[in-house]
Order: structure tokens, then C-alpha cells, then sequence
């Protein structure tokens, strides 16, 4: 499983632009590294991150082979009702790594 550091305030006040991180610890290997052998490691990429609000998909970023390792990206959402944020990411394989926070609005 893929580590990754997220960070999303626990409470703001209704309307608020608040600030998401998401860290993903990950080589992003592109498929074109040769080994010391001459062979090529594999590639390991994270394909897509998906921001949802309450279920609602509020972001969608696809990533490709020339991001960097270890993807960290930054985005501010207006905070307009208490509910839960939920970052999700899929890689190479098709499987889908999810961090969920609660948000409290008042």
C-alpha cells in the first residue's frame, strides 16, 4: 500500500477556503530506467488523483510518466457544509488507495 500524508483542516467556518495536501510516497517509476543488469524497471506510475466532498467529486487531476516521485499537490476548497473529504488515487494497476477526513463547518 501507498503511504501518503494528508493534511485537511478539522473544522472551518461556513464559506471558508480552506487548504488540502496530499504527500504520496511513491517512486513514479516511468518504465525507461535501466537496471544494472540493462533491464528496465517497471513502470509504477500514479495515474489519477480524485478529490471528493460528501461523495461529490470536487477534483480530478490525471498524472503522467514526468511527475516527479513522490507527488505532492496542494488545492483549497470552499467548506460549505460539515462532511466528509476523501482523497483517492489509483496507480499502474488499477488499484485505488483512499484517505478519508471528517470536516466540521460551523
Amino acid at each position: 500500500m501507498t503511504d501518503a500524508l494528508v493534511n485537511i483542516p478539522e473544522t472551518a467556518t461556513p464559506g471558508e477556503i480552506i487548504e488540502i495536501k496530499l504527500l504520496i510516497s511513491h517512486p513514479m517509476e516511468t518504465g525507461f530506467r535501466p537496471r544494472s543488469d540493462g533491464s528496465l524497471v517497471p513502470r509504477d506510475i500514479i495515474t489519477s488523483v480524485r478529490c471528493l466532498y460528501g461523495g461529490e467529486t470536487v477534483l480530478e487531476v490525471d498524472l503522467n510518466p514526468a511527475i516527479s516521485a513522490n507527488p505532492f499537490l496542494v488545492f483549497h476548497l470552499r467548506a460549505d457544509r460539515s462532511d466528509e473529504i476523501a482523497l483517492e488515487w489509483t496507480d499502474w494497476g488499477g488499484v485505488v488507495h483512499r484517505e478519508a477526513r471528517q470536516i466540521t463547518v460551523a
